[in-house]
């Protein structure tokens, strides 16, 4: 199973929604809450040239937020990323 990294804030509806898709696919995801880390979150800019979250990682790729995730599912392109 592929490792999913999804970095959120405790404020952000997205990213509910993010972790309840992985969550109806059985998958577990590891939360990293940047709320009060300016550092992460400028290190995630620098990363992937988004400042919005979730940022979504899966095996160390940036994936994009939720709605590239969701579109990656509903294409059936996400679990083949996952290894299901």
């Amino acid at each position: 199973m592929a490792e999913v990294k999804i970095y959120r804030t405790k404020y952000c509806p997205y990213c509910d929604m993010a972790e309840r898709l992985f969550s109806s696919l059985g998958v577990t995801v590891q939360k990293i809450d940047v709320t009060n880390d300016p550092d992460e979150r400028a290190r995630l800019v620098k990363e992937t040239g988004q400042r919005t979250v979730p940022q979504i990682f899966i095996d160390g790729q940036s994936i994009g937020g939720f709605s590239d995730a969701n579109a990656l599912h509903m294409r059936g392109e996400l679990a083949k990323m996952l290894g299901q």
